[in-house]
């Protein structure tokens, strides 16, 4: 395996990552309040987060999708002006770090960064709920920069149903497929991860744009509500979406659903969130792990999923979105974000192209940001802004 990971160093220097979805903002706010001189990520930071500069560049990393997630705990417009703090944090890591990160909008700016040497910083908001309810303010997060937004975190919002909440909706409401519609029209990604299967569906059918996927694995692989379905994995070719695979052990290793479950009991039974990243979060997880071995996902459980999904969707519908620093656990040979080596060196194994890979780490998602723009642009020449409200457009008896 050391030739092989020798080898897939060589590719990601040629073909780096991009990474769909990573919890630093969020670990930064509930670390140190956004003081950055606390987490200096130019500095080895392993002893708090999986994320810093250094392991970056050891991963192979070429661009990152910065979460700016905020909990869907937080509502209206508390929850919008968290998500313009964990905007501000990005923008202002990029401001302190220039010669390593450069903020990108586009697929332009993403592939000028990679020229420079930098990795491409964009965002993407993980939940509607951080634009409650206004398309307004779904405009301004995107000439913020938010170049994706997740329909849904783990609870439902009123349009859209999550993956992880009672039904309500059963999909998308009008103004759900609303919100997709103005997101077309603004260049603004579709994220599909976190949302029910019905919301997937719903959205595949009102989108005239690419989907993508920033953190979900095969559910046909681990049955988990977070996954995605086979009949939704073969409706990507005809949408040109991508499906960026993720690392968390719980929605990769069957085994690990039911001892994250207790875990997360655990966390809760000592009145902290199952998200939790903070020093005490952590300690409780470390002392119910040794008290409770886990079961241990690697590369190689990754690359199962990516195999399955390669089968159904094909590859140039793939992706990478590790959720390092929004995970408590991660792989054993995936610990943080040095890792990406060992999932590639893996795949090599099981020999997997060169020119797949190429695609699965850099190509497809650049592809997928150029098509999302190339459809805003024909959208404007005959849509202007949605001014819908959703109680014109979900008032009673009108669904």
């Amino acid at each position: 395996m050391t030739d092989r990971l020798a080898q897939a160093r060589d590719l990601l220097a040629a073909h780096p990552v991009v990474d769909g979805h990573n919890d630093l903002p969020w670990a930064l706010r509930e670390q140190v309040r956004y003081h950055l001189d606390r987490r200096d990520i130019a500095l080895d930071q392993r002893a708090h987060l999986h994320t810093d500069i250094p392991r970056l560049r050891a991963g192979g990393v070429g661009a990152q999708f910065w979460s700016v997630y905020v909990p869907s705990r937080l509502s209206g417009d508390t929850a919008v002006s968290a998500t313009l703090e964990q905007i501000d944090v990005v923008r202002r890591l990029a401001d302190r770090y220039p010669s390593d990160l450069r903020l990108a909008h586009t697929a332009e700016d993403m592939e000028a960064a990679r020229a420079e040497g930098r990795i491409a910083s964009l965002m993407g908001a993980e939940g509607g709920h951080s634009i409650n309810c206004s398309l307004a303010t779904l405009r301004a997060l995107y000439d913020l920069g938010v170049r994706y937004m997740t329909l849904t975190h783990n609870d439902n919002v009123p349009w859209a149903d999550s993956a992880t909440d009672e039904p309500r909706a059963h999909g998308l409401t009008r103004f759900g497929e609303e919100v997709v519609r103005e997101m077309n029209r603004l260049g603004m990604l579709v994220d599909l991860s976190h949302v029910s299967a019905d919301t997937m569906r719903d959205a595949l059918r009102a989108t005239d744009a690419p989907v993508v996927f920033s953190h979900s694995s095969s559910r046909a692989v681990c049955d988990h509500p977070r996954n995605i379905p086979d009949d939704v994995l073969e409706r990507l070719p005809a949408n040109g979406g991508v499906a960026m695979v993720t690392f968390v052990p719980k929605f990769v290793l069957p085994e690990a659903v039911e001892w994250t479950r207790a875990a997360e009991d655990n966390l809760r039974a000592h009145g902290l969130e199952p998200l939790a990243t903070t020093p005490e979060a952590l300690k409780v997880h470390q002392a119910y792990e040794e008290a409770n071995p886990r079961p241990v996902a690697t590369a190689a459980t990754v690359a199962d999923h990516l195999d399955h999904m390669r089968e159904v969707a094909g590859i140039d519908h793939l992706g990478i979105g590790g959720d390092f620093d929004g995970t408590p656990f991660t792989p054993a040979d995936l610990a943080d974000v040095a890792g990406y080596p060992h999932l590639i060196a893996e795949l090599l194994e099981r020999r997997w192209s060169e020119a797949d890979l190429a695609k699965l780490t850099w190509q497809n998602a650049v592809r997928v940001v150029r098509d999302a723009e190339a459809v805003a642009r024909d959208l404007r020449t005959h849509r202007g802004p949605s001014l819908a409200t959703i109680d014109e457009l979900d008032a009673p008896g009108d669904a």
